[in-house]
């Protein structure tokens, strides 16, 4: 089954939903970023929050999440865009603890406890929207929840969850997000509450075969769900050799002239792709006359 995404609405309108299946797209993701097992669920989390969060802007709109705990993974950082396309990386994939207390990856561990969430939404305005909050668990599902409900004032319930084979491939990878709207009656929530609390994690219902529609209709009931949308999500990554040369030119006269004096040339590779862009030595001299670096 191909990566995509639905929304939805349940209960007459009280409830916004949307779930995903983005197991390859995780996968293409840790495959570039050479993670190990539980720096690769991090970042497959991560990536599917971005992507859910991202499915509800609109356009040529974009955001980034960027996980900034106390734990040995770093900096998590992912890219997601309107479109469905999502790129991530981390600053150091090779982390793999030991299984936690209940015989899982230990994902709190490698992101840490302490530290924040922010995320930066790009909505085509002057200055970009940027909301902030502290890390509570590090599972990042609790994290991303309680972004919503600090940040955007809306009461939602995140789930993420990605399975790792035994030689470190992605088994699978899924998510979902859970919104009360204004007006939610109080019968609705706790029926949502009873469901949540009996239902197996959103990892086992991605390795198990279930589609995003049958996500949301296990989580929330086949007769409460109204679906509005389908979309598909993928890896992609936006950089290219113009903005290599962008970033070259932002380095200075004498960085660049250092490269064509020293080295003859330069070779830079995208952090979130791995992609490696050649210059010669003929280029870089363009690319400093270019930028009035001459």
């Amino acid at each position: 089954m191909s990566d995509y995404l639905v929304k939805a609405t349940a209960f007459r309108g009280e409830v916004r939903a949307l779930a995903v299946v983005a197991t390859e797209m995780v996968a293409e993701a840790c495959k570039r970023q050479d993670t190990w097992a539980t720096a690769s669920a991090a970042l497959g989390r991560a990536m599917m929050g971005g992507t859910l969060m991202a499915a509800m802007l609109k356009g040529d709109e974009k955001l980034t999440v960027r996980v900034c705990g106390d734990g040995p993974i770093g900096q998590i950082i992912v890219d997601s865009h309107a479109d469905g396309t999502t790129r991530g990386t981390v600053t150091n994939p090779h982390v793999s603890p030991e299984l936690n207390n209940v015989g899982k990856l230990d994902v709190a561990r490698v992101v840490g406890k302490n530290g924040m969430i922010h995320i930066v939404k790009d909505l085509g305005m002057k200055e970009p929207f940027i909301g902030s909050v502290p890390i509570v668990s590090g599972e990042l599902g609790e994290d991303f929840t309680y972004y919503f409900a600090h940040s955007e004032q809306t009461p939602s319930s995140v789930g993420v969850g990605v399975l790792v084979n035994p030689d470190e491939t992605i088994l699978a990878a899924g998510g979902f997000v859970i919104q009360l709207m204004p007006g939610a009656t109080e019968a609705t929530i706790t029926e949502i509450e009873q469901r949540l609390a009996r239902t197996m994690p959103v990892s086992k219902m991605a390795a198990e075969g279930m589609s995003p529609e049958e996500m949301l209709q296990t989580l929330l009931g086949a007769e409460n769900v109204k679906f509005l949308e389908t979309k598909p999500v993928r890896f992609a990554c936006t950089c290219s050799f113009e903005r290599m040369s962008s970033a070259l030119v932002s380095l200075g006269r004498d960085e660049l002239s250092s490269m064509i004096e020293e080295d003859g040339g330069a070779e830079t590779t995208c952090h979130f792709c791995q992609e490696v862009y050649t210059f010669s030595r003929e280029e870089l001299e363009a690319l400093r006359e270019q930028g009035g670096l001459k």
